[in-house]
């Protein structure tokens, strides 16, 4: 694996895809409250702490070369394809971006991002009608928006691990997990039974192939303006 070209150092790479993939996920979940943008904001910083060991300096490869360098004598460390961890530690040959994980990063990449524009969509219309937001990806998801976060960054530790991004992972899913657990207690208060009934009966992030939450009926609570239908 050689390379005639610098494949680190490209800070204007790094900034131009950070920016591109933090600008296209505002445009679908569209924070206004402290807690929006503290989840935002973390999922922000994932794809900073990424993208800068892609293009910019590639720490996790600098911290283990010695041992890559003993292990694979033959791999130019500092190419890029050489961040391509998994294809390495696998033995696979070829161009890392045609391998079964980066085309399967591919696939959740672009599923994360097409499940937060749908939730989106449908929490939106909830929101103006005052109403428990049901239909769409609510209708097997209660938290598609997190679990779109959570597929687009599984999908780019697929596709360009790294030591600061895997030990990011973890924290961000249980934050999350957090943060949807205080979202249900603030609309199990505003929507009372009518939640109950469609949290007993649709999953948190992992839908049920095959099955559909029943529609609760429809309520219109007291208070006119909630921040995420029932959470996002």
């Amino acid at each position: 694996m050689n390379t005639k070209t610098p494949a680190y150092g490209l800070w204007l790479l790094v900034v131009i895809n950070a920016a591109v993939f933090i600008i296209f996920a505002f445009s679908f979940t569209k924070p206004r409250t402290a807690r929006d943008w503290r989840s935002f904001g973390a999922f922000s910083a994932f794809l900073i702490a990424l993208f800068t060991e892609m293009y910019g300096f590639p720490l996790t490869i600098y911290l283990l070369s010695s041992w890559l360098q003993s292990r694979y004598p033959s791999l130019d460390l500092f190419s890029h394809n050489a961040g391509h961890i998994w294809e390495t530690l696998l033995g696979w040959q070829g161009d890392p971006h045609l391998n079964p994980l980066h085309l399967l990063s591919n696939v959740l990449i672009f599923g994360g991002f097409i499940l937060l524009a749908s939730a989106w969509k449908v929490l939106y219309e909830a929101q103006r009608s005052h109403t428990l937001a049901v239909t769409g990806p609510y209708a097997r998801l209660r938290h598609p928006q997190y679990a779109g976060f959570v597929l687009i960054m599984f999908g780019f530790l697929l596709q360009w691990p790294t030591l600061l991004t895997l030990l990011m992972f973890p924290i961000l899913v249980t934050m999350y997990v957090r943060l949807a657990r205080r979202e249900e207690q603030e609309v199990r208060a505003e929507f009372g039974e009518e939640y109950a009934r469609y949290a007993a009966t649709t999953p948190a992030f992992s839908p049920r192939l095959g099955r559909k939450a029943p529609v609760p009926e429809a309520h219109v609570p007291e208070q006119a303006d909630r921040e995420a239908g029932h959470g996002s």
